[in-house]
């Protein structure tokens, strides 16, 4: 991403750490070398975050259309509403690097909840690259919060896959093509799956 649109609108030290970051800032301070720089606790939000896109679309990819509505007990969310709520919870975390306060919108059908999920995610991980300052939290906070909580949901959504009767494929996650660049619903298909599915729906 240029980032050149975004960060001219800044002023002071923002203004020279967001060039570094985009390797616009030739000034030799900081041990510059004509590399893009990124703190490195912000490179880990901006992997978690990405890694968070990876993980939703492993649980969503495959699914049968009736899942959006699957209900696996009373009081329990349905896949589109935990959806929905880990929009919240992203735009949640947002409101530290922007103020204010965000309330997810409602879509009738599951994709467009699904794609403004990942447009949310990707407006996030862009205030981290660009360099806005957090309000009232830490980063550390900000991962044990609202992005971990994101995180367990992307968890339980592959949860309700199997008990609605689609199991998601296991695959080794330490070999998963997880980019920054890709904050998207257009996630990579597993590097390492499983060769043998022990538990899956035929076993």
């Amino acid at each position: 991403m240029d980032g050149w649109p975004v960060i001219k609108n800044l002023t002071g030290n923002n203004v020279k750490s967001a060039r570094r970051r985009t390797g616009q800032c030739k000034d030799g301070l900081d041990g510059y070398d004509g590399q893009t720089e990124m703190d490195p606790k912000e490179t880990l939000l901006r992997h978690f975050l990405a890694a968070l896109a990876y993980r939703t679309q492993k649980a969503l990819r495959g699914a049968p259309a009736e899942f959006a509505s699957f209900r696996a007990a009373s009081k329990v969310r349905t896949p589109q509403e935990l959806i929905r709520h880990m929009d919240n919870v992203l735009g949640y975390s947002r409101t530290f690097f922007i103020g204010g306060s965000y309330q997810a919108p409602e879509y009738p059908d599951f994709p467009s909840a699904i794609t403004h999920f990942h447009e949310t995610l990707s407006d996030v991980a862009r205030h981290i690259e660009i360099g806005t300052k957090l309000r009232e939290v830490t980063p550390e906070i900000l991962l044990q919060g609202p992005f971990s909580d994101a995180m367990t949901h992307a968890g339980q959504l592959a949860l309700l896959r199997r008990l609605a009767g689609s199991p998601v494929p296991p695959e080794n996650f330490v070999f998963a093509d997880i980019s920054t660049a890709n904050f998207s619903p257009d996630q990579p298909l597993p590097a390492r799956p499983d060769e043998v599915w022990l538990d899956g729906p035929e076993a």
